[in-house]
């Protein structure tokens, strides 16, 4: 599973309570503490937001540092939305979306030591197991909405397995076989406070960081860190690609600067989006002038000429990876969609395929689904 993790702030998590107990903290007294549980009280909602001097050992330790938490709060104005709807279509707690940032510090292109990627900080077997792409073309770990639907579906499952919020956070980390092994050791009681010494030492300390985080991602204000702004437009619009076009054509055709639509479009590897009428790939660029997407239109429909620069020998690649390994190895197929499917009828048609998995391998932000229209699911 998702063992390590990138945010810099987190980094003396892997010493946990030694750390903190070195550390030169705040001496405060019963007001303040009870101030600060009773602002964490005001935010629980599904997940428990407990407080105890772990909790507030991360607390001191972000609000000390306001750059990063101000560079948290920019770009979650952007990732954040996309992580709700997620969470809400799921019926997930909205507070889950705060592990991306200690995840990933909301960075689609964080890669931890043991080889974790994306904002959710997935291996590749996890990935491939919830219906995530990795090939010569992209990496859906790193694509913001694809990865938080296989993100959803992860702790759906989780959480039918460990019944406590707090645990299946802690099996985000270390992986849900070690904590059921760490229920049983402390006596068979699904609580995260009674279990935590059964548990990875990383992982003893990473639900006191996800508190703490929450924490300081709400009453930021309080302790005066200001928002960073984001160097990118957040304000997008999503185009679906059925052929292949290089992010370069359509940054000249729309007058985007590349580098923005690179941030956006973070899971394609080779500045290429590698779609097919089969398999058609989301696009997301910045809004545009409404006078840009004639030329846009015809990029998108090649009506613009060839990229020769990049795109010749990279469909000729694309064709077969597509047609020789890559579609039989997952041995997905396409099926229609009638009238009166559903996505959940059509999930209970094919093993292995849950609604979750069904978007992640079309793209699907919504559950409405029309008669004819195209899906991916695995071969009966």
């Amino acid at each position: 599973m998702m063992r390590t993790f990138t945010f810099v702030v987190l980094a003396i998590l892997c010493t946990a309570d030694r750390t903190i107990a070195s550390l030169t903290l705040p001496v405060r007294g019963s007001g303040e503490v009870s101030e600060v549980k009773l602002r964490l009280d005001s935010l629980q909602n599904s997940v428990p937001l407990d407080y105890n001097e772990h909790v507030q050992g991360y607390i001191d330790i972000y609000l000390n540092r306001k750059e990063q938490i101000g560079k948290m709060l920019g770009l979650s104005k952007y990732y954040f939305p996309i992580f709700e709807k997620v969470l809400m279509e799921a019926g997930l707690p909205n507070e889950l979306k705060f592990l991306t940032v200690i995840e990933s510090t909301l960075n689609p292109h964080a890669v931890s030591r043991s080889g974790a990627v994306g904002p959710w900080q997935f291996m590749y077997p996890t990935a491939k197991g919830y219906g995530l792409v990795m090939d010569s073309f992209v990496d859906e770990r790193k694509d913001p909405v694809k990865a938080s639907y296989a993100a959803a579906h992860y702790f759906v499952d989780a959480y039918k397995r460990i019944g406590d919020w707090l645990l299946t956070i802690a099996a985000f980390n270390c992986g849900t076989g070690a904590v059921t092994r760490a229920i049983e050791k402390s006596g068979g009681v699904a609580d995260f406070w009674r279990v935590r010494s059964f548990l990875p030492k990383e992982t003893q300390n990473y639900v006191p960081a996800f508190i703490a985080t929450v924490y300081a991602m709400n009453y930021y204000q309080n302790y005066g860190i200001e928002i960073r702004s984001p160097d990118f437009n957040i304000f997008t619009d999503v185009i679906q690609v059925n052929r292949n076009i290089s992010l370069n054509s359509v940054a000249r055709a729309a007058n985007l600067d590349l580098k923005e639509l690179l941030i956006l479009n973070p899971s394609y590897k080779k500045l290429i989006v590698n779609g097919s009428v089969q398999y058609p790939k989301s696009l997301v660029i910045p809004q545009v002038a409404n006078t840009a997407y004639a030329d846009l239109y015809n990029v998108l429909n090649g009506l613009a000429g060839n990229d020769r620069d990049i795109l010749v020998s990279a469909a000729e690649e694309s064709v077969s990876s597509q047609s020789s390994q890559k579609r039989p190895e997952t041995r997905y197929m396409k099926y229609i969609v009638k009238g009166g499917d559903t996505l959940s009828g059509i999930a209970e048609k094919f093993n292995g395929m849950t609604v979750s998995k069904i978007k992640a391998l079309n793209g699907l932000t919504k559950s409405a689904i029309n008669p004819g229209m195209n899906l991916i699911v695995n071969q009966l």
